[in-house]
């Protein structure tokens, strides 16, 4: 997420372009989260980097998260910095990777549509710590939308992991 906004759809006048705002900036900040699709659970962070470094500090934070009794399965894709030699995954977590070119199978992947669609699109954003604290924004208001994780991100075949 950044200051490179995304193009979406508007209402606008018939035969008229609508007006829009550009930014020629470039300051970023990366959104780590994984979610349960069954209880709309959440952990997720704000890095200024994508990183095995920052996947790793992900990582920790998500099994700190986690039940002592628990294990979590990850569903993720093959970014780099996903299956990375260096990266460092606990004990109570498996990394499971989707087939390449495959984002329509990553149930997260419906969330960062939706927050840029509904909270981080059309906006000019001052510096990195505008940034940071719009991802913020947007995340929280999307956790306190009730049963909006779980309508995003659940999908048929992932009941079926568990059997």
């Amino acid at each position: 997420m950044g200051q490179k906004g995304r193009t979406t759809h508007r209402w606008w006048i018939k035969g008229e372009r609508p007006s829009g705002l550009c930014d020629k900036r470039f300051a970023s900040a990366y959104l780590f989260a994984a979610v349960e699709p069954a209880t709309g659970a959440e952990v997720a962070l704000v890095l200024p980097t994508v990183s095995t470094a920052a996947m790793s500090r992900f990582l920790a934070e998500l099994s700190a998260q986690i039940a002592p009794d628990v294990h979590a399965v990850l569903v993720l894709d093959q970014a780099g910095w996903h299956g990375a030699r260096a990266l460092v995954v606990p004990d109570n977590i498996t990394l499971v990777p989707l087939p390449p070119y495959s984002p329509e199978l990553n149930p997260v992947e419906r969330l960062w549509l939706y927050l840029r669609e509904r909270y981080l699109s059309h906006r000019l954003l001052d510096d990195y710590e505008a940034v940071v604290d719009a991802c913020c924004h947007a995340w929280t208001a999307l956790t306190q939308e009730t049963g909006r994780i779980q309508s995003l991100t659940s999908y048929p075949w992932l009941p079926c992991l568990g059997s």
